[in-house]
């Protein structure tokens, strides 16, 4: 029996090597391991970047649920002070709008928070409709 066959390799000890980012970045934390790998909620609503999350009289305390990550509760924090968009919470975390999405998603599941969403521009009604609607009323 040769040395080579039954000896494991060496691993790569270079200390540069072990640590690709810098030590102000602290822990990192993949997006899939936040998401528990899930790219989508099963939430019924579609989460836009526009659309907004309103935090629901159930969420008064996020902080106390303990089946709720970190991210959901800073989530429920954020739109406690002012509702907030899927765009601003992705950028006030610091996390991708997918992650973002997803999270959200489970809040909605779990009734902590609500989704509203603007009204498209294509359903508003016809600016000219609304000034005749105007001119009639002036009318009366």
């Amino acid at each position: 029996m040769s040395a080579d066959s039954s000896t494991p390799p060496v691993p790569h000890t270079d200390p540069q090597a072990s640590h690709w980012y810098d030590a102000d970045a602290g822990p990192v934390v993949r997006p899939y391991a936040m998401t528990r790998g899930r790219t989508s909620s099963a939430s019924r609503h579609r989460l836009d970047l526009i659309a907004v999350v309103v935090p629901e009289p159930a969420a008064a305390d996020p902080g106390r649920d303990q089946t709720l990550s970190p991210e959901h509760v800073e989530i429920v924090e954020l739109c406690s002070a002012m509702p907030q968009s899927i765009a601003e919470l992705s950028a006030g975390l610091d996390l991708p709008v997918g992650v973002v999405r997803v999270l959200v998603g489970d809040l909605v599941e779990d009734e902590l928070v609500h989704v509203t969403r603007p009204v498209p521009p294509a359903e508003l009604p016809d600016v000219s409709i609304l000034r005749e609607v105007i001119n009639g009323l002036r009318a009366l």
